[in-house]
């Protein structure tokens, strides 16, 4: 039996800080301002007031307050507001894992895709983006206008798993 709740999660200011020219002098400023470095590609960082998750070379998806995010830039970047597009969905139980390989091109039972990390994957022809919270629970980042598909075959496929 495959044990899974899907949840869909309130509306939060999410944001992308992409990154242009200058990594290296992009990296020391934000670290000196924030306290923590600019996570790594796969993974995630932060602190309660602002996560960042990193799922492309020079693209971070922000969650908190990233009002300080574009001094932090300069002219070597941009942060875009996207929360009105994105729907936060939470996979927990046991079963989020086996759920996720439902429809999908990527080894969410790989024992590397571990707390703190992130990928960008298709999952129903769908462009999700996932960061895994802990061993039970894992955040999915979907276009608003594919959530409701979304979230009936998930729970289609959490309903035949379960049998």
């Amino acid at each position: 039996m495959t044990e899974v709740t899907i949840t869909t999660l309130p509306a939060a200011p999410l944001h992308v800080f992409e990154i242009w020219s200058n990594a290296a002098a992009v990296a020391k400023r934000f670290k000196a301002a924030t306290g923590f470095a600019l996570p790594a590609t796969g993974r995630s960082g932060g602190n309660d007031a602002l996560r960042l998750i990193r799922f492309e070379p020079t693209v971070w998806l922000v969650e908190g307050d990233a009002s300080a995010l574009s001094a932090i830039l300069s002219d070597d970047g941009a942060v875009t507001a996207i929360g009105g597009g994105i729907v936060r969905m939470r996979l927990s139980g046991k079963g989020w894992r086996t759920l996720l390989m439902e429809g999908g091109v990527f080894d969410a039972e790989s024992p590397d895709f571990a707390v703190g990390c992130s990928a960008a994957t298709i999952i129903d022809h769908v462009n999700v983006r996932l960061h895994v919270i802990d061993n039970t629970t894992c955040d999915a980042y979907v276009p608003l206008s594919f959530s409701q598909g979304l979230l009936h075959f998930w729970e289609q496929a959490a309903g035949s798993l379960a049998g």
